[in-house]
């Protein structure tokens, strides 16, 4: 780990945000979705868990799933899981949720789909240490085809350069003083469908961190298999 994730007084949380109504996948829950016979969520919190980075972890989760996600923490014995708290009606009021959930200590959170099974220890480090020295950051990969701007009539009004390009993934981690500042500020911020905008609605820059093109959100059945894959490809 670098000298600057050596945290001395920067005390981690994780936020692990699972309270989707997976839509996209005909309302089965991802979360418990098996890959190579371990459910999603729990891949996801077993990355968190064994980063010497991350002190705690909490968990948000639909009302309806808190038993069954218990379950899952206890057999599968992740130990920095301190809390489980209740989602609500948008990603925003979710992630609010768990931040303010987290302990008093905390001084970062670190934002993440409970549905990117795929994470690494890594990208988790290196977002983190962007995050120290600027306050936010977020990880993502470069896009790499060529990217239209359509109009309501599906013509082809731009092409902007994807050089400056980028698809941005989670973890994203914030100062969590900063972060609640934002949220105390920015008008409709509950209303917000990724954490950064409101963190760039507040005025603060985010730092981005090349990440991974593994770290892929689980949406539809085929991303279990590609994941699957992955995986296998890993060895893990």
């Amino acid at each position: 780990m670098s000298r600057v994730t050596e945290k001395e007084n920067n005390f981690v949380s994780a936020v692990i945000v699972s309270a989707g109504n997976s839509t996209r996948m005909g309302g089965i829950n991802k979360q418990f979705l098996e890959i190579r016979g371990i459910p999603v969520l729990v891949h996801t919190l077993s990355v968190f868990d064994k980063a010497d980075c991350i002190d705690e972890i909490v968990v948000v989760t639909r009302e309806s799933d808190i038993e069954d996600v218990k379950s899952l923490i206890a057999l599968y014995d992740l130990k920095k899981v301190s809390k489980i708290v209740k989602g609500g009606e948008t990603r925003q009021i979710s992630v609010l949720n768990g931040v303010v959930s987290t302990s008093d200590n905390s001084k970062f959170v670190a934002i993440h789909d409970g549905a990117r099974p795929l994470v690494t220890e890594s990208v988790i480090n290196n977002t983190l240490e962007q995050a120290i020295i600027f306050g936010a950051a977020a990880t993502g990969v470069k896009v790499k085809d060529t990217v239209k701007q359509v109009n309501d009539d599906s013509d082809i009004v731009a092409t902007p350069d994807r050089t400056y390009l980028r698809f941005i993934q989670t973890p994203q981690i914030f100062d969590k003083s900063l972060y609640l500042d934002a949220v105390k500020t920015v008008e409709n911020s509950k209303d917000f469908t990724d954490d950064c905008m409101l963190i760039e609605a507040y005025g603060k820059k985010v730092k981005f961190v090349d990440g991974d093109y593994e770290n892929i959100k689980i949406t539809t059945p085929e991303d279990v298999e590609l994941a699957e894959s992955y995986l296998k490809r890993r060895g893990e």
